[in-house]
């Protein structure tokens, strides 16, 4: 038994080495690409008839997204395919939980985020932000739930879409092989 709890815990030595910090021009439009994919998302909100203090297209998950897609384009989890369909998968996992299962709100959050991640697994489409946009489905406000099946159209798919726009435009700009973006489509 501990020699077994030994081996468990050395497992978290983390022996191997981190990676390197980017270039100044990498790290540049990074930024360049996460403030104009946030304000474009936040601007398509404006068009909509409600208050601007309810920026339902301005969720969390985005800002996670934004670090994949403009901060890492290369990864895996940062390519199209992940980011609309992890995005989707999860939001509509989340409706789902959240119009059918009538459960304390504790259960639907845990149900939500972990049958996203079993179906983004299943589809191929591991986007880690898609855990926060079902976990928003269940957790959000009266406006959100009110959305229902819509949430995943308007906000989640039409801002994903937007800001993989504005990743194909900026991540291409710099001359850097592995900045291009997308690695692959699907």
């Amino acid at each position: 038994m501990k020699q077994t709890l030994a081996k468990y815990f050395s497992r978290m030595r983390g022996l191997g080495k981190c990676g390197a910090r980017h270039s100044l021009s990498w790290i540049f439009w990074s930024w360049v690409g996460s403030f104009l994919g946030i304000l474009l998302v936040a601007f398509f909100n404006q068009l909509l008839p409600i208050s601007a203090t309810d920026n339902i297209f301005l969720i969390g998950s985005f800002g996670a997204s934004a670090v994949l897609i403009y901060g890492t384009p290369h990864v895996p989890y940062a390519q199209p395919r992940n980011l609309l369909g992890g995005h989707f998968i999860s939001a509509l996992t989340g409706v789902v939980i959240a119009q059918y299962l009538n459960i304390p709100i504790e259960f639907q959050a845990a149900l939500a985020v972990s049958f996203s991640i079993v179906l983004m697994h299943i589809t191929q489409t591991i986007h880690p932000p898609g855990g926060a946009t079902a976990l928003i489905a269940i957790i959000g406000g009266e406006q959100v739930q009110d959305l229902g099946f819509m949430y995943t159209l308007t906000p989640i798919l039409s801002s994903a879409f937007i800001m993989l726009i504005v990743a194909l435009l900026v991540n291409n700009l710099r001359h850097d092989e592995e900045r291009h973006y997308p690695k692959c489509w699907w």
